[in-house]
């Protein structure tokens, strides 16, 4: 097959942005209430999102800095207050997750604007979503911040400190991906969703005893 070559210490950054929202999918989106260190309420949604282990259950998202240079509020306001909530984003919410991503000033509570329910969390002082049927509430670990200036990376590991999971996501004890219906990012304006048609096994394969 032909290739096409970058070199990413001459390449342009929003390029090198591009390729990677192209070739790294789908990517699921941590949906994330922070407050400001004034008690602003915010919501926004973030692709460069996983999990990192579970003793302790951990999860890490980047709040990439923007094109201009300027910091995501929700990256602002964890510095701030070390606290947020991570939600899953799925299918019934996308339209209003997606309002919730629009510029908005960090005066501006997203989920007046949004039209989400704000319910208390457990441990945070952040808001969870009324409407998610995955809430993660989480403390600060670190932020790592990866490069300079405009669409650099700042990983924000957090833990886990508290979970609330919709009853009717489980199974025979585990989640069910496909009643999760949860989206994922591709590129640009572009998602993708887990239904039960998309799902598919793969068993880990076991090797033979060493003799």
């Amino acid at each position: 097959m032909n290739f096409k070559e970058y070199d990413s210490a001459s390449a342009d950054p929003a390029e090198l942005y591009s390729l990677l929202v192209g070739c790294v999918v789908p990517r699921p989106i941590a949906f994330v209430s922070s407050l400001s260190a004034a008690g602003v309420p915010n919501l926004a949604p973030f692709s460069f999102f996983n999990a990192g282990g579970a003793h302790p259950p951990s999860l890490v998202f980047s709040p990439v800095t923007s094109g201009a240079g300027r910091d995501k509020d929700t990256l602002n306001n964890i510095r701030a207050t070390r606290e947020y909530v991570v939600h899953i984003a799925t299918w019934g919410l996308r339209e209003k997750m997606n309002q919730s991503s629009a510029d908005y000033a960090p005066e501006v509570d997203e989920f007046v604007e949004a039209g989400f329910t704000k319910v208390a969390s457990k441990k945070v002082k952040p808001w969870r979503v009324a409407e998610s049927p995955v809430a993660m509430e989480c403390r600060l670990f670190q932020i790592v911040e990866h490069g300079s200036g405009p669409l650099r990376a700042n990983y924000v590991i957090g833990e886990v400190v508290y979970f609330h999971i919709a009853e009717s996501l489980f199974v025979k004890g585990r989640i069910d991906y496909a009643a999760l219906d949860a989206i994922g990012r591709l590129g640009g304006p572009l998602y993708t969703h887990v239904t039960q048609e998309s799902v598919f096994k793969l068993a880990r394969p076991v090797l033979p005893a060493q003799s």
